[in-house]
């Protein structure tokens, strides 16, 4: 019998299991995971995370900012390469927008290899996102 997944809110989620999890996800190339302080920075200044755990590994999470009342960003959605396809991240997401509040618009930008993903999930695309890099301002 297969173990079934436990989706929970885990504020204090360890650096180390965010970091290994980014790195069996595919999303560790995009994201500063050799930088643990900046990685922890990230954690702590998330307003919720949302775990899938089977057999207390973890197994997926989402990482959002929120202002629970009006706008929801999903910085991170990252599932294990070996549990893809299989309804967690639909679910992590779900989770997340519920407890940050579903009166709040989510909103994400994906990452190249899952901009398929989110609209075979029900999401909606926008054409007007406008980013500066961390790099900095453009001269």
């Amino acid at each position: 019998m297969v173990a079934e997944v436990v989706y929970a809110l885990e504020p204090g989620l360890a650096v180390g299991e965010f970091i290994d999890l980014l790195q069996r996800s595919g999303l560790g190339e995009r994201r500063p995971v050799a930088e643990v302080e900046r990685m922890e920075a990230m954690l702590r200044g998330a307003g919720v995370i949302v775990t899938a755990r089977r057999e207390r590994v973890l197994v997926g999470v989402s990482r959002a900012l929120t202002d629970f009342a009006y706008c929801t960003y999903l910085s991170d959605l990252a599932v294990d390469r070996d549990f893809q396809r299989q309804g967690i991240g639909k679910k992590l997401i779900r989770r997340t927008h519920e407890v940050a509040g579903l009166e709040t618009t989510l909103i994400l930008l994906a990452a190249p290899a899952a901009r398929g993903y989110y609209p075979r999930i029900g999401m909606e695309g926008h054409d007007s996102c406008w980013i500066v890099r961390s790099t900095g301002w453009p001269r």
